[in-house]
């Protein structure tokens, strides 16, 4: 069955840098692209970055534009999501999603089909 399970989630003072992977199983993930979601206490689920299924193609939302770089490495089945200059504001459940298609279509709940459990990241000094 599909699976995404997320890691690398943890405790970093603002300014500090992450690395959250996700990795993959039960499907082809060249064919698909990803995105990263996350969620903060009392807020709304929010999309981050999303990659098209070869890594031709990367988006990011403005607010972190310059501070998260998405990537994959499809002979692994990980995509990762980098980040960097981390702000409290950052800090949330952040979630990797699989897309139904090869290409990123924006972060719409139609547009994404399977979810990982979440990692959680807390951006504090």
């Amino acid at each position: 069955q599909v699976q995404l399970v997320e890691s690398g989630g943890g405790l970093v003072q603002p300014g500090g840098s992450l690395r959250l992977s996700c990795a993959a199983s039960g499907f082809t993930l060249d064919y698909y692209a990803i995105g990263w979601f996350r969620q903060a206490p009392g807020k709304e689920r929010e999309g981050v970055s999303c990659i098209s299924s070869t890594g031709a193609n990367t988006y990011h939302r403005d607010s972190v534009k310059g501070r998260f770089t998405i990537s994959r490495d499809n002979a692994k089945n990980t995509v990762y999501l980098q980040m960097n200059s981390l702000k409290p504001e950052d800090t949330a459940v952040y979630y990797c999603a699989k897309a139904k298609y090869r290409y990123c279509s924006g972060y719409g709940p139609q547009q994404y089909h399977y979810w990982g459990q979440g990692t959680q990241v807390t951006v504090s000094s």
